[in-house]
């Protein structure tokens, strides 16, 4: 398994020309979310709750930037009602969630969200593309940002929990 996916999609966001990134603090993002705070050229901002980084990236797309959102499976919920702005006004959406609730979660309250992920996300009019391997995810997340920023579309790419591994504060 490639540890160097965070590294890949780094790489897309930027050959995209992404100038905004939406994130909630995230243990599975954290790589990503360092590298892009790094980057001069890209506007990072730190989200009280997942719902902003969605007005937020309206507005930069209003504003002529691309943008994406990086999020916990954990966090959809919070989204559902702001969804529809993106939706009704065909304002494109691009969103990066690590999955919990999957394979070997310890976490009982991680479930519920993480089996309800993909089904609530079409069910507010986003499409959903699924990694379950480190090599699907710099290629997927090239093709959801194409579609989202070229069609008006809102599109959620889901990064397995067997990528991003399994936690144990148990230990």
């Amino acid at each position: 398994m490639s540890a160097n996916w965070p590294q890949q999609i780094f790489e897309e966001l930027k050959s995209l020309n992404v100038k905004q990134v939406a994130y909630v603090p995230d243990a599975g993002h954290s790589k990503l979310i360092e590298m892009c705070i790094a980057d001069p050229e890209i506007h990072s901002i730190s989200l009280t709750t997942e719902e902003e980084g969605i007005a937020m990236l309206a507005g930069g797309w209003l504003a002529g930037d691309r943008g994406v959102m990086l999020m916990q499976s954990s966090g959809v919920g919070n989204c559902i009602n702001m969804l529809s702005l993106n939706h009704e006004c065909r304002i494109p959406l691009l969103t990066l969630v690590t999955m919990r609730g999957e394979w070997g979660e310890f976490n009982p309250w991680q479930v519920p969200m993480g089996k309800s992920v993909q089904e609530s996300l079409e069910s507010a009019g986003m499409y959903v593309y699924r990694a379950d391997s480190a090599e699907e995810i710099a290629p997927t997340v090239r093709a959801a940002a194409l579609m989202a920023y070229q069609t008006g579309r809102s599109i959620a790419v889901l990064i397995g929990q067997r990528v991003i591994g399994t936690k144990n504060f148990n230990k």
